[in-house]
């Protein structure tokens, strides 16, 4: 059994995806960049801004899902420069500042929107 989350509090899908699936106990969060949910833009011009929205935007799903950031046990992040690294990790470890995930990084030849970055979340619930 699976269902489909889909809520206001994070951008809505561009394509046939949903935000998130929840089943057996865990949800898997789509890739999220830094879409302003209620305009549907991208915003922040650096990658602190951006991952802060991103951030923003997976914690609105997770807790629309019935989880939260403390739930997260993975995340994957896709940096358009890894040189951005350590301007990232910073904003990163605001939202996970006890028992943070795993957490896989890597950098990509593009983004949805050029986006600078990307991150999907695998939580429990």
């Amino acid at each position: 059994m699976r269902d489909i989350v889909l809520t206001d509090r994070g951008p809505k899908p561009i394509g046939p995806y949903s935000q998130a699936v929840r089943t057996n106990g865990f949800l898997f969060v789509s890739g999220q960049i830094a879409i302003d949910p209620q305009t549907g833009e991208l915003v922040g011009a650096g990658i602190a801004a951006q991952t802060e929205r991103v951030l923003e935007n997976v914690k609105g799903i997770l807790e629309a899902a019935g989880s939260n950031l403390h739930h997260v046990v993975k995340t994957t992040v896709f940096l358009k420069d890894i040189n951005e690294f350590a301007a990232m990790n910073e904003v990163y470890a605001r939202f996970f500042s006890s028992a943070p995930p795993a957490r896989t990084t890597v950098q990509v030849a593009r983004l949805p929107k050029d986006a600078a970055v990307e991150i999907e979340v695998i939580a429990s619930i």
